[in-house]
């Protein structure tokens, strides 16, 4: 089975449009206000309308409130939620959808990053002692070659030109946000073309 694209921070029509007439399996939706993709409810359901149901829609959360989450869930319909902040188990567990648990790894410890966890789905992005996601700071991934990749997401600096050597080590996902915009929030046609492409044609 190709690895599944998930095109993450998602605030236009036109972009979520685009990442599905090209084949992304999943959109994500950030619901972080200090991220400069950060939605609201308005503009989120506008997104989802517009795509129906041909992808996912998964909902990215911050060490948010439940009733922060459950409110934007039940509007919006969410498929997954994607939880990127440093929230407990506790925070991972109840919910009637699949739970993406976004862990921000170091080089050197890739591989104590894919332990055991209740969530459903792990996502591996790059450390930063001040951000969420979406930095564009990019690592090695040789740590993670020869592991059982089969439930995690590979972010963190992901682009076109190396999105091939992320599903090269057959990933369940891989997850993109800057490294296909042309500014924060704003998909650039040909990058979110060619990753797709890339991504989807690798081996």
């Amino acid at each position: 089975m190709n690895v599944r694209v998930k095109i993450c921070g998602i605030t236009r029509v036109e972009d979520a449009l685009a990442a599905v007439a090209l084949g992304a399996d999943m959109i994500g939706l950030n619901f972080y206000p200090p991220s400069p993709r950060s939605l609201t409810i308005e503009r989120a359901l506008e997104i989802c309308r517009a795509v129906g149901r041909r992808c996912e829609v998964v909902g990215v959360f911050v060490d948010a409130d439940r009733e922060y989450i459950a409110e934007r869930m039940g509007a919006l319909g969410l498929d997954l939620l994607q939880f990127h902040g440093n929230e407990d188990d506790e925070a991972l567990a109840g919910w009637p959808v699949k739970v993406i648990r976004a862990l921000r790894i170091k080089d050197e410890s890739p591989r104590e990053s894919v332990a055991p966890s209740k969530a459903d789905y792990l996502l591996l992005d790059t450390f930063h002692p001040e951000l969420f996601g979406g930095t564009g700071q990019s690592r090695s991934l040789d740590g993670l070659k020869g592991l059982e990749l089969s439930r995690i997401f590979i972010s963190g600096g992901l682009n076109p030109d190396n999105v091939g050597e992320a599903v090269a080590l057959r990933p369940y996902a891989v997850d993109v946000a800057s490294g296909i915009e042309a500014a924060p929030g704003i998909k650039d046609p040909s990058k979110l073309r060619s990753f797709i492409l890339n991504a989807k044609s690798a081996r």
